[in-house]
């Protein structure tokens, strides 16, 4: 496994990565969910539907997304599953606010939770959740294996765990239109649209630095999951990684 530099999303800043992240997607938070969307021709949306159903076999009631953002997954679960509880967490507050908007717009108040909560150290008491969802967000954990094992520790017994994130492709000539749009494009519009000219810069360098596929599959079992699987999607721009606690 390649030992890669930590990234951050405002390089020697003195702040933590923790901190900086917080700051970064309070920044962007306003047009958060318009970008996904742009920027991803919409197909993210399936990218989510797709990592919700490896929930369906198991029915979950109680669910936790980590990194909820403005609370995607958590609405989709809601829809989708359906579970009797769904709590997300997440850092940055601005990101939150806008989730609570959208939950009460949909009229999810009664099964959505939206708090601010630290992925290592989560309030949660051991066996507390059927299922774990995090999209997007563990590239963005200060200590990658500290926020795996804490959301394994709420996991109950035979609950399972499902990640979404950006992974890299592999395809010529894909892999080189891939890494032109995420390192020149991408970062062009999001500076013209945010109010942070670092942030999908940030997201570029996050990507290359995290340990997808393989790598990843490792580090689950290192933590404890077990059966750890991948599946790339959409000719690897993202992978679906799931695993489950041990009985």
């Amino acid at each position: 496994m390649d030992n890669k530099p930590v990234v951050t999303p405002y390089g020697g800043a003195a702040e933590s990565k923790k901190a900086q992240v917080e700051q970064m997607f309070d920044k962007i938070a306003p047009r958060y969910d318009l970008l996904n969307r742009v920027l991803s021709l919409g197909i993210d949306v399936w990218w989510r539907r797709r990592a919700l159903g490896y929930l369906r076999a198991g029915n979950p009631r109680e669910m936790l997304d980590v990194a909820t953002g403005t609370a995607d997954v958590a609405i989709m679960a809601a829809k989708m599953l359906p579970p009797t509880r769904v709590v997300g967490v997440d850092i940055a507050n601005q990101m939150l606010d806008i989730g609570r908007v959208k939950i009460g717009r949909d009229k999810l108040d009664s099964i959505i939770t939206l708090e601010t909560g630290d992925s290592e150290n989560l309030r949660f008491a051991e066996a507390t959740f059927d299922a774990v969802t995090v999209a997007f967000g563990v590239r963005n954990f200060e200590n990658l294996e500290v926020g795996l094992s804490e959301m394994l520790r709420v996991l109950r017994p035979g609950g399972r765990i499902v990640i979404l994130e950006f992974s890299r492709p592999r395809l010529f000539p894909f892999k080189q239109l891939y890494n032109t749009y995420f390192k020149y494009v991408l970062p062009l519009i999001g500076r013209l649209t945010s109010r942070d000219i670092r942030a999908y810069t940030y997201l570029f360098e996050s990507v290359q630095a995290f340990p997808e596929g393989d790598d990843f599959i490792q580090i689950l079992s290192k933590t404890g999951y077990q059966h750890p699987q991948c599946e790339r999607l959409t000719l690897g721009i993202c992978s679906i990684y799931t695993a489950v606690k041990a009985q």
